[in-house]
């Protein structure tokens, strides 16, 4: 992997994993395409700190005031949303790690993410703010994360629509969303670094891509954040639901006639 290909992969898992449309898939077809297939596990787990960086700059003072304060309703409301996502995907590791390596469902799970971000837009004019999330509203967001364990289910969009499903308003469904995602990137992180230390990744980087890499995930994780806010304030997930058909429906077409 060269510094640029490392730039572009960074940009993309960057943007991507605040966006709704998976992170997970588009670093998969972003390897692919470089011919980096067998980088995949060490790479990722340099991307992943990358973001999370990005997502602990945006909500730093969230973070302190739990980190302070662990027996908070915060707290407690970003614990249970996180449950079901550790016992899931404690339970179905193996098949999880199967489908991510092949990619052969990916195109299906674009098409599954549309739906539910078009869905979500019936639901859009919630009334509940961050103070008015149950532990019930977090668990049900949390299955809808569990689900995008999936590579190409989107983590942000199932837990944004997940959380519009609930009523709650769409700047309160994005700070929970995205304060659900640092326990995830952290327990992704974890888990990606126990396997490079049993010596599973196998691939040699260079020093210099994989720190282009990092960095470019961590400022377009930044940004991406950012305008992710202002678009679930003011705009619609339509369009990010037309994309992932469109981008659904190319792969399986290309895997179809086997040039994919």
């Amino acid at each position: 992997m060269n510094e640029w290909q490392a730039l572009i992969l960074g940009m993309i898992q960057g943007l991507t994993e605040f966006l709704p449309v998976s992170s997970t898939g588009h670093l998969f077809l972003g390897r692919h395409l470089f011919g980096l297939d067998e980088a995949g596990l060490f790479l990722d787990t340099m991307l992943h700190i990358g973001t999370l960086f990005a997502v602990l700059a945006v909500y730093k003072d969230d973070v302190l005031y739990m980190l302070r304060r662990p027996l908070s309703r915060l707290t407690g409301l970003v614990v249970v949303g996180t449950i079901p996502a550790v016992v899931i995907g404690l339970m179905f590791e193996d098949f999880f790690d199967a489908i991510s390596k092949t990619g052969s469902t990916i195109g299906y799970e674009f098409l599954v993410t549309g739906c539910v971000l078009w869905m979500a837009e019936r639901w859009k004019n919630g009334y509940k703010e961050m103070e008015d999330i149950s532990y019930g509203d977090a668990l049900f967001i949390g299955t809808f994360q569990a689900a995008a364990i999936m590579p190409a289910l989107s983590r942000s969009g199932l837990t944004i629509a997940a959380s519009l499903f609930r009523r709650i308003d769409k700047a309160a469904a994005a700070q929970f969303s995205f304060l659900l995602s640092i326990p995830a990137i952290a327990g992704g992180i974890v888990l990606q670094g126990a396997k490079l230390v049993t010596g599973e990744s196998g691939e040699a980087i260079g020093l210099m891509p994989l720190l282009i890499g990092t960095l470019s995930s961590a400022f377009f994780g930044y940004i991406a954040v950012r305008w992710m806010i202002g678009v679930l304030k003011r705009g619609s997930l339509k369009g990010f639901a037309i994309y992932v058909w469109i981008l659904g429906f190319f792969i399986i077409a290309a895997q179809v006639t086997r040039s994919f």
